[in-house]
């Protein structure tokens, strides 16, 4: 394939498909000061974009505008082939359909210029699951960020077998670039990392409330005046590692290895029946306690920011 330019020449991207994580990367790729042109073919689409660019502004200023960073260099092209003529990156963000992820990534390999890296941000999917369709898989990468993507800085990065490892490398670079914190993966893994990790708590909670155990305003308040509270500065292995005292990890799992067999955690995702549907639904009601969801993006975004800072993250 043509090689890509240099990360630092890049000036336009790309971001084909502008829902909730489309658009958090538009934000965030305009307040680090690109030219960003916007594609997605549902109804309404622009307004809903600009929406969520205005939303995640107040937090881009807070944390720092790149020079000539400025929401009038954000342009919605409704056509695809348009919308990418110029384009020196691109990031897809169509919603988490296997078969649309391989036509429109079949698609944006036909009309791209040749060169561009072509970044997906899949929840799950692995690239070798999505490029089946495309001419030029060389160029087709994961680059999984985490919502919202203006704000976390979590991207995780992989390719497929067909995924030139040139491709992978200039995408982490990228990434670093434009100041992510990047995992390059060494292997395709269903749910990456993180989704993973996130999604073994996340079944163990709805186990939890379909069976009485648990509120859904308990099993927050135990994550946020527990466990997350040093997630932040020490990741779970970490966390264990000082559980173990001065033995470390290696007192950890001597000492507490059998506890691995009790019944704590029950991993198979519990049945999503319509009464814990309603009951999750209710329960984040109950606990939103009349805020919006606008003004819960405001409150997290602002309590992500004071936990950066007080970590000299940002």
């Amino acid at each position: 394939m043509t090689p890509p330019i240099a990360v630092a020449d890049v000036r336009t991207v790309c971001c084909a498909g502008v829902g909730v994580i489309g658009g958090g990367w538009a934000a965030y790729f305009l307040a680090r000061g690109y030219d960003v042109v916007a594609w997605d073919p549902a109804p309404g689409a622009d307004d809903r974009l600009r929406h969520v660019v205005d939303a995640a502004w107040p937090a881009l200023t807070e944390l720092g505008l790149a020079d000539g960073a400025d929401r009038s260099r954000l342009r919605f092209e409704p056509e695809l082939d348009k919308a990418l003529a110029g384009a020196e990156f691109v990031q897809e963000s169509a919603p988490e359909d296997l078969e649309l992820k391989r036509r429109l990534l079949a698609d944006l390999d036909a009309a791209a210029p040749e060169g561009v890296v072509i970044g997906s941000s899949t929840s799950g999917y692995g690239m070798s699951e999505m490029d089946t369709l495309a001419d030029h898989p060389e160029r087709l990468v994961v680059g999984h960020p985490f919502n919202p993507p203006y704000l976390i800085p979590l991207v995780e990065v992989v390719g497929s077998e067909r995924t030139s490892p040139e491709v992978v490398a200039w995408a982490g670079d990228f990434y670093r670039h434009v100041g992510k914190s990047v995992i390059t993966m060494d292997r395709e893994v269903p749910g990456f990392i993180a989704n993973r990790l996130q999604e073994a708590l996340w079944r163990e909670a709805l186990h939890m409330v379909n069976a009485g155990e648990a509120t859904v305003e308990q099993i927050d308040l135990s994550i946020t005046d527990g466990p997350g509270l040093r997630w932040p500065i020490h990741g779970p292995m970490l966390t264990f590692h000082l559980a173990g005292g001065q033995g470390g990890m290696a007192h950890m799992l001597d000492h507490f290895g059998p506890s691995l067999q009790s019944p704590w955690t029950r991993l198979v995702s519990a049945e999503l029946t319509p009464a814990l549907r309603d009951a999750v639904v209710d329960g984040c009601e109950r606990e939103a306690d009349g805020r919006s969801i606008d003004d819960l993006v405001a409150e997290r975004d602002a309590g992500v920011i004071a936990i950066l800072r007080a970590l000299g993250r940002a």
